[in-house]
């Protein structure tokens, strides 16, 4: 009787043991005398005794901190970039099965393809085209880690670091392309100007009274920052007399002069 009380104990201890819990964010896999037989959790599962044994997969989402990585741009400008990666577990036997060690697989493969991707492109479209780096970084290592049962949630440059020759370059052609666009603008504003100072000649041309009355404020003006200032007007007329005097000698040949003696 003691016999029979004793299997039934170390039964019962073994059928309790065998017991699992799966947390909701994890899944057990499981192997049967060294042969996968499936994938269990989460909640409570049963396990064979000393046949039976499991591996268990966290499925949420991992951030990778991808270190600063030294490399070459199309343009053979060196520059170190580091970026994150975000990824997850969506087939976790696979990610057994498959490979090795799946997160150390998944950070060596986004660091060399962080390495390949940079190689491509030319350091102004590092600095500027970041979306499309990021793009094309995922979806070059999602495609590669497929097979494993890893999805690429999400890659992100965080930092791009040049060297400060190269800084203190791209200041200059800053400060150029400034330099520039500020001396375009004050010339257009110079025609423009020019332009308006024409209109407005031409109207004073065709009323001697505005051009006077310009003259009147121009006075003024003078009179407001110096007080001293001497200013000696001359009348309009003579202007328009001297004014008419050169079109009538132009128009006449020029003065008329005496015609000389005749020879006797």
């Amino acid at each position: 009787m003691f016999f029979v009380y004793f299997v039934f104990a170390v039964a019962f201890l073994l059928l309790v043991s065998s017991l699992r819990i799966a947390q909701e964010y994890q899944r057990a896999i499981v192997f049967r005398l060294g042969r996968y037989t499936g994938t269990r959790g989460p909640g409570l599962y049963w396990l064979i005794p000393f046949i039976e044994r499991q591996q268990t997969l966290d499925m949420r989402t991992k951030t990778v901190d991808l270190e600063q990585q030294e490399t070459i741009t199309k343009d053979s400008v060196t520059i170190k970039v580091n970026a994150v990666l975000w990824f997850q577990v969506v087939n976790p036997a696979d990610a057994i099965i498959k490979v090795a060690d799946f997160n150390k697989a998944v950070y060596q493969l986004s660091v060399t393809a962080l390495r390949n991707i940079i190689g491509q492109h030319k350091l102004d479209e590092v600095l500027r085209e970041r979306a499309d780096i990021n793009a094309a970084l995922l979806q070059v290592v999602d495609a590669a880690t497929e097979p494993w049962g890893v999805k690429i949630q999400l890659v992100e440059i965080k930092d791009v670091e040049i060297p400060e020759s190269m800084q203190r370059a791209m200041a200059r052609e800053a400060e150029a392309i400034r330099e520039k666009r500020a001396r375009i603008i004050k010339a257009e504003a110079e025609l423009e100007a020019s332009l308006k100072l024409t209109q407005g000649a031409l109207e004073m041309e065709k009323s001697p009274i505005a051009l006077e009355l310009r003259r009147l404020q121009m006075l003024s003006e003078i009179g407001i920052d110096n007080n001293t200032t001497t200013v000696v007007l001359l009348p309009s007329e003579f202007t328009h007399a001297a004014r008419a005097f050169t079109k009538m000698a132009v128009g006449g040949g020029g003065i008329a002069t005496p015609p000389p003696p005749e020879a006797t």
